[in-house]
């Protein structure tokens, strides 16, 4: 039996034995152009397995006709009617962050929320990107050489992989942006959580990865709703390994192409999982399984 303290202020009971065998708990994404997203399926399946009426909703921002200037009546709609959390996608990580009213360590760190858990009327964010970035990491691609690692992308989950992989051992991440104050400003604070030297930006990707072991990409560029890929094929070498944290669609042209030209390649779809368990145990106080939901991601 799973009790109120298990899920806080998310129980809702209609009075009869089932419902009390059966919490209810409601829960949200919060981005633009989500709707091939995997995380409501994927959240509520664990929720079926764990006995609870798991419900997950999408709040999308293009679909509303809405921007990040919704977020304060988002939220205030979120809490008033019920919801235990919100998960926070593109381009809400760090917008998010003056609403909240606490932060954890890693979310106050990294500048960036995808996690938001409401009880007791507080608003409390989180980071479960770098952790789950980095599980999918030590699983899929934990013996190869990073000393230096390019990074595309300076955002939200940026700062989350950033801080991964440095985390990880990585000896130097390479940042490069289309906003190239937003790559200095994460080398500098990257460099100051990990040390000297830990982190630099770049203008030249050409320049960059010219010495580099592997290369992230963490912008959206390859999503369904922004195709394309952040580096060009040109630079792509057998010698390099790539990742890709975008998941929809799992195979993206960056992947396709450096495994095209003999690269050894991570596809997003582990991270959206683990950073989904540690999202799915914040929501719900109740451990997860972690090999149930790749599981189930892998069914999708």
């Amino acid at each position: 039996m799973v009790g109120n303290d298990a899920i806080g202020s998310s129980v809702r009971t209609d009075g009869g034995l089932d419902s009390w065998r059966n919490p209810s708990i409601l829960i949200g994404l919060v981005g633009a152009g989500i709707q091939a997203s995997r995380t409501p399926a994927l959240h509520e399946k664990e929720g079926v397995e764990q006995g609870l009426r798991y419900v997950y909703k999408l709040i999308d921002l293009e679909v509303l006709g809405l921007d990040e200037s919704a977020l304060p009546e988002i939220l205030t709609a979120a809490q008033r009617l019920g919801f235990a959390g919100l998960n926070i996608t593109h381009p809400c990580k760090q917008e998010v962050i003056p609403l909240l009213d606490e932060l954890s360590r890693d979310a106050a760190a990294l500048g960036a929320v995808n996690t938001v858990v409401m009880k007791n009327g507080r608003r409390i964010g989180h980071n479960t990107d770098w952790w789950g970035f980095a599980e999918s990491f030590r699983r899929e691609l934990s013996d190869v050489r990073r000393d230096r690692v390019v990074q595309f992308g300076a955002g939200g989950a940026g700062a989350a992989v950033a801080h991964a992989l440095l985390a990880l051992g990585t000896r130097e991440v390479i940042i490069l942006d289309k906003n190239q104050s937003r790559a200095e400003d994460l080398a500098a604070a990257l460099s100051e959580r990990f040390g000297e030297n830990r982190a630099s930006f770049c203008s030249s990707p050409s320049d960059a990865l010219a010495r580099a072991d592997g290369m992230v990409n963490t912008t959206p560029l390859g999503m369904a709703k922004y195709p394309g890929m952040a580096v060009p094929v040109g630079l792509l070498r057998p010698d390099l390994w790539v990742a890709d944290i975008v998941y929809f669609p799992l195979e993206t042209e960056l992947l396709r192409q450096a495994r095209a030209r003999g690269c050894r390649t991570m596809a997003g779809g582990g991270m959206a999982v683990f950073q989904a368990v540690e999202a799915f145990r914040l929501f719900t106080g109740i451990e997860p399984s972690a090999e149930r939901m790749l599981r189930h991601f892998s069914e999708m």
